[in-house]
């Protein structure tokens, strides 16, 4: 065994996961590659031709990466424990009126379970993936902090991982940049992954059509919400809607409504079957409520306040925020400013600086005074 010792590598066949491998290799770790196949295009029923990480072309694109260096290639079939609970809780979020974040939850729930298990039957002392991110022990803790590249940082969807999972993880590209990423794979020689498109859509959702999905996913979910109501926040009708699962808070396009002014969904009830409706202003919410919290860099802030930056999605780039932890594991955001577009359903990450102190899933926001 090297003197690195031996690490797993998640290898998506895209160019990012197939760097980290080829780096530790070069690193000198004895590296075993593993892709996992977590879903069926063919079962999914949309129109898209197959792609990204679960298709034949990408596996076979980790395993030529894997045989031209001389470590070994696994596909770990995950398909079952996949659908069981991250699309099950997919669907089942949007028919409770909430968004669901899919990918974090497949990070943190499945796949580095899955990779650690099978890293221990391979004799494996870590797991290795392509995210753009940073980890480092302190004070007894392992933190994880933004990637070098800020346009793709990725520590946003990482924060459900434990300190345990954090022990033995490696992210070998969080000190790069992606245009070095891509002047290395050329240099190496892998023009392959360096002119293959990325995916940036819900793996199982290839054509990009949630609405699509719930509908051939939940037989008789169409009929079992149709008809409900748009509403203005003082309950005024303004129109009917397809079913409250099929929007999201927001969302202005395919509103199917014309009200002569640009409206916005700002609230789902899902026991009334409403969709409230308002102008931009009406999204903004002064704080929130976060649940199922992870602490990553401190133990806990029970009696500690503490200033943060808070992002309420991936794409945001964070709010200068107040956080409280409260003795029953919730945490209570108040914003500095206004913050539009919070879905309760979607995950929030507290920073500290470029660490990330932890994250949990927000359940409600709200306006002081209201």
């Amino acid at each position: 065994m090297s003197a690195k010792g031996r690490v797993l590598v998640a290898m998506s066949g895209g160019i990012d996961s197939s760097l980290a491998a080829v780096l530790l290799h070069e690193q000198g770790y004895e590296v075993i590659g593993m892709t996992m196949k977590t879903w069926d295009y063919s079962t999914s029923g949309g129109s898209k031709k197959e792609t990204g990480c679960c298709s034949l072309d990408s596996i076979n694109d980790a395993r030529d990466v894997a045989v031209g260096l001389g470590f070994p290639h696994y596909i770990l079939d995950i398909r079952e424990e996949f659908g069981d609970y991250v699309i099950n809780h997919f669907t089942g979020e949007y028919i409770a009126g909430r968004t669901p974040n899919p990918c974090v939850l497949c990070n943190t729930h499945i796949k580095w379970d899955a990779l650690l298990r099978r890293a221990d039957k391979l004799g494996c002392e870590y797991i290795a993936t392509g995210h753009y991110a940073n980890i480092r022990a302190e004070n007894g803790r392992f933190v994880i902090s933004k990637g070098l590249d800020a346009h793709k940082d990725q520590s946003y969807a990482l924060w459900g991982i434990s300190q345990e999972s954090l022990s033995r993880t490696i992210f070998p590209l969080g000190h790069l940049r992606k245009t070095e990423i891509r002047e290395m794979a050329a240099e190496r020689g892998f023009m392959a992954l360096v002119n293959k498109p990325e995916s940036y859509e819900i793996c199982f959702v290839p054509d990009n059509d949630y609405r699509g999905f719930l509908k051939r996913r939940v037989p008789g979910l169409t009929q079992e919400v149709a008809g409900g109501e748009f509403v203005l926040e003082d309950g005024t009708i303004v129109g009917h809607h397809e079913g409250y699962p099929f929007y999201t808070i927001g969302q202005r396009k395919g509103l199917g409504i014309a009200l002569g002014y640009p409206v916005f969904v700002t609230e789902i009830q899902k026991d009334t079957n409403r969709v409230v409706l308002g102008k931009a202003e009406a999204l903004s919410r002064d704080g929130m409520w976060v649940g199922k919290l992870n602490m990553v860099k401190y133990a806990d802030l029970i009696g500690k306040p503490t200033q943060t930056t808070t992002k309420v999605r991936y794409k945001h780039d964070g709010t200068p925020a107040l956080i409280e932890q409260t003795e029953d594991g919730r945490m209570q955001v108040l914003f500095q400013e206004g913050v539009d577009g919070i879905a309760p359903g979607q995950a929030a990450v507290f920073y500290e600086g470029n660490d990330v102190i932890g994250g949990g899933w927000i359940t409600s926001s709200f306006r002081q005074g209201v």
